[in-house]
């Protein structure tokens, strides 16, 4: 099996969106994205100094001004030399970044994606990665696109600007069909092969470099489970060629959705396991340690080869899990990030 598999949680009654006005209140009834707008605003909104700067702050090219040079902390050729010639102290240059910024994503909302164990699925947490993207890089003349790997098929969303582009993106992710709701999963054939042709991760990073002509942003939400060989030493997956062609043109990132039983069994007795996108049923006993123990480790190992193929594609990566407070997994990724953007050069690369 492409993907390893994971215990199959109950399916919720989900609400019909499909004849909602857009709004954040019609996003979530359960109210667990009810107030998304509100705690990223809040949490986030103090930490992104500059408008424009995004989820990844980069050195710009439109001029701000000038400042003291700190030693130890800025670069020699960013001196403003005119500056530090007039005042006799040295001075750099300051930078916006750029004020049009498009951004593009790739959302998973495959099967493996409506597994979760805490108070939010992979899917929902997605949608969660999608909306702070999407606030925070909302502004006058920038605009947001997407490809969906939707059990469906591709669905693509044009780039474009507003707050109703952006909700009726999200309502289009809360209200995709689930693998329950179309033909049988277990119909499909050996090694995770998709019954339906459902598009695959390599897919979506295909079809948005065709689209995503100008520099932007680009971000990826998924597990990155899709087509990993089971060899943690074989040949790299097919996404992770898309994957760094996209980041050759566009500053790329990552966003891997994992959930806790994904990286750990727990000691429940006897339990089913299911990979998602075949439908493969095996029957486990998790009162063994040594079994629960070479999960753990094959869980690990996997993880590792995903952090291992991201870094080489060129991508910046940020992990987000159920059982975690996303938000604050966010503000602590936008604190390094800007670390980084601001550190010298040669500190940049031993932190690399």
């Amino acid at each position: 099996m492409t993907r390893r598999a994971v215990p199959a949680p109950p399916t919720p009654a989900r609400p019909d969106l499909g004849a909602a006005a857009p709004g954040l209140a019609d996003l979530a009834p359960d109210q667990r994205v009810r107030r998304l707008e509100l705690t990223v605003t809040r949490r986030l909104d103090g930490l992104l100094h500059g408008r424009y700067r995004g989820l990844l702050p980069g050195p710009g090219s439109e001029a701000a001004g000038s400042r003291e040079y700190r030693p130890g902390e800025d670069e020699v050729r960013r001196m403003d030399w005119a500056v530090t010639a007039r005042t006799t102290v040295p001075h750099v240059r300051e930078v916006d970044a750029d004020r049009e910024l498009t951004t593009w994503m790739v959302v998973d909302a495959s099967a493996s994606m409506e597994y979760g164990t805490a108070a939010l699925d992979k899917r929902e947490l997605a949608v969660a990665a999608v909306a702070c993207v999407g606030f925070l890089t909302a502004g006058v003349g920038n605009r947001l696109g997407a490809q969906v790997l939707a059990p469906d098929g591709l669905r693509r969303f044009p780039a474009r600007s507003g707050r109703t582009h952006l909700l009726g993106l999200l309502r289009a992710l809360l209200g995709a069909p689930r693998t329950d709701d179309g033909p049988d999963p277990r119909a499909a054939g050996p090694r995770g092969a998709r019954a339906d042709a459902a598009p695959g991760l390599a897919d979506g990073l295909d079809g948005l470099h065709r689209v995503a002509t100008g520099r932007g942003l680009v971000v990826v939400v998924s597990d990155f489970l899709d087509e990993l060989p089971e060899d943690p030493d074989g040949p790299p997956p097919p996404w992770a060629a898309a994957l760094r062609r996209l980041a050759v043109r566009h500053q790329v990132l990552a966003v891997e959705v994992t959930d806790p039983r994904e990286l750990e069994l727990p000691d429940v007795g006897l339990i089913t396991l299911v990979d998602p996108e075949s439908g493969r049923h095996r029957e486990v006993w998790t009162g063994d340690p040594a079994l629960r123990e070479r999960f753990a480790r094959a869980a690990a190992e996997q993880r590792d080869q995903v952090r291992r193929t991201l870094r080489r594609a060129g991508a910046t990566h940020l992990e987000l899990r159920t059982d975690r407070d996303w938000c604050a997994d966010v503000v602590r990724h936008v604190h390094e990030q800007r670390r980084l953007a601001t550190a010298p050069a040669g500190a940049r690369g031993g932190a690399a």
